[in-house]
């Protein structure tokens, strides 16, 4: 698991979600206000997440729903200026989530520089947005193609609103998707973004692929870091992090620093 350490400098990382609010073409987004605002919005999260002392920054169009599973080109743009415009503010490693686009992550982490990227590479899913395919061969293939094979994956291996078409062990779609896919971390989530990542669940996958990074990847809070880091190789968090627990509030600094002072006593 060097790369872990390598990547992030220190075990058992903290990933914070630096949620984007609604963009252009998101039914959600506010013309009035427009893309300068939604910038800003993202500063003050990513200037206030780095100042609570997270290990590192995912961006992630998160207010974009509903999700669409291959994106329009001006999600990917209008990211890509987002981060553009606050690069020179970023001060610790980040990677970035096209919500539910691979490819679209994949090209925005090569175009801005990003480090990683989680997304859902592998596996058919009855879905909130419909039946949900995936080819993982095209999105590993079109990395090579872009020159992106420094950038890290993290695949999702249990879907937010979403399930398996055929039923299949969790531990089994863990020992498959490393063999098969040989994907850089595994994902463990809950039902969606801020419900807890069963325990359980995280234990049978780390248990299946002791060798692979295995992440809690939704509903880490303060209450169950510690729980959570005893199987864990990291965590991806956002709620959490947000005003009053609630996701589309704003990031809470105090918040931040509490769940790191966790986070640290828990490492050592």
């Amino acid at each position: 698991m060097s790369w872990i350490e390598d990547t992030f400098g220190t075990r058992k990382p903290v990933i914070a979600m630096c949620h984007l609010r609604a963009l252009p073409g998101d039914p959600g987004y506010d013309p009035e206000k427009g893309m300068d605002w939604v910038v800003e919005q993202a500063r003050a999260d990513l200037l206030a997440l780095q100042a609570g002392g997270v290990d590192a920054i995912m961006f992630s169009n998160e207010s974009s729903l509903p999700y669409l599973t291959k994106v329009e080109p001006i999600t990917t743009s209008c990211m890509a200026r987002i981060i553009a415009e606050l690069f020179g503010e970023i001060k610790v490693t980040f990677g970035v989530n096209v919500l539910w686009d691979p490819v679209a992550s994949i090209d925005l982490a090569v175009a801005t520089g990003a480090s990683f990227v989680r997304e859902i590479f592998t596996g058919v899913y009855a879905s909130d947005y419909g039946t949900w395919d995936t080819n993982c061969g095209q999105a590993i293939r079109h990395r090579h193609t872009i020159h992106g094979d420094g950038v890290r994956l993290l695949f999702n291996i249990v879907p937010e609103s979403a399930v398996y078409m055929a039923q299949r062990d969790i531990a089994d779609v863990a020992r498959s998707t490393v063999f098969n896919t040989q994907p850089d971390a595994l994902c463990v989530s809950g039902l969606t973004a801020g419900a807890e990542t069963s325990a359980e669940a995280l234990r049978a996958v780390k248990e299946a692929v002791p060798d692979t990074p295995v992440f809690a990847n939704t509903g880490v809070r303060l209450s169950n870091i510690e729980r959570q880091l005893a199987v864990a190789d990291g965590a991806i968090t956002g709620t959490a992090f947000k005003r009053d627990g609630y996701i589309w509030n704003e990031v809470d600094q105090q918040r931040v620093q509490a769940f790191m002072q966790k986070v640290r006593e828990v490492r050592s």
